[in-house]
């Protein structure tokens, strides 16, 4: 694609956005690197399996209230389309699962804590409910989580195992994050489906960066329009 037609995404944070003119030659200079590792073997397809399933990482309120730095930016993009996400979803009847960051303030800081000041006290609490326009329904399950990864010391394994699932659709934020150690945790076990109109994040650096590297050696990345319109044929 060339530069001029290359064009600042929709979501995010302004002032973590590419320079206009680094853009398009960042973009060209991906897709070079992606072609290379083509033929290099990787980046194959995996596809889709039998039995689906979507989760939705991190729209929670803290994430998705522009006005609550250092987690929140404008991604009302990646909750729009998620929301087409969830209609496809539960008109074919699929498992849906959500998370959330099991906050509690009695929780002793990490070493973490040191790489981002939360911004986030006891009365905060209520941003961590998922944010109303993904109108989650009772049926559908929340992971409470304490580490990026939806996996890590919960029960989603148990719960998509159970269920018998052999493919993982990923939705939500950040992309570099949470939505990325959920992929990578995932992709021993489960094929791995990441719609990128739904997911981003503040950054578009590491959004573009850690998408490519999910695509590459993760599972596959691929259009909404592809995905809903796989769920819509189930």
């Amino acid at each position: 694609m060339s530069e001029s037609t290359e064009s600042a995404p929709l979501f995010g944070s302004p002032e973590l956005r590419l320079p206009d003119d680094l853009r398009g030659p960042l973009k060209a200079h991906m897709e070079n690197l992606r072609n290379r590792y083509v033929e290099m073997g990787w980046a194959g397809r995996g596809g889709f399996g039998s039995k689906p399933a979507l989760i939705v990482i991190d729209l929670a309120l803290w994430w998705t209230k522009p006005d609550k730095p250092p987690m929140g930016s404008h991604i009302d993009p990646i909750v729009e389309s998620t929301c087409v996400l969830l209609k496809a979803a539960r008109a074919a009847g699929i498992p849906i699962f959500f998370t959330t960051y099991d906050y509690d303030p009695a929780d002793p800081p990490t070493p973490h804590h040191g790489k981002c000041e939360p911004n986030i006290g006891p009365e905060d609490a209520g941003l961590m409910e998922l944010d109303p326009r993904l109108e989650r329904r009772d049926s559908e399950r929340i992971i409470r989580k304490k580490y990026a990864s939806a996996f890590n010391s919960t029960n989603l394994y148990h719960n998509l195992t159970t269920l018998d699932i052999d493919t993982l659709i990923v939705t939500g934020v950040s992309t570099s994050h949470c939505v990325y150690a959920t992929s990578r945790d995932a992709a021993h076990t489960f094929r791995v489906v990441v719609p990128h109109q739904a997911v981003g994040e503040r950054c578009e650096l590491m959004h573009e960066v850690n998408l490519l590297d999910i695509d590459i050696d993760l599972g596959d990345v691929m259009g909404l329009d592809d995905v809903v319109g796989h769920l819509q044929a189930l």
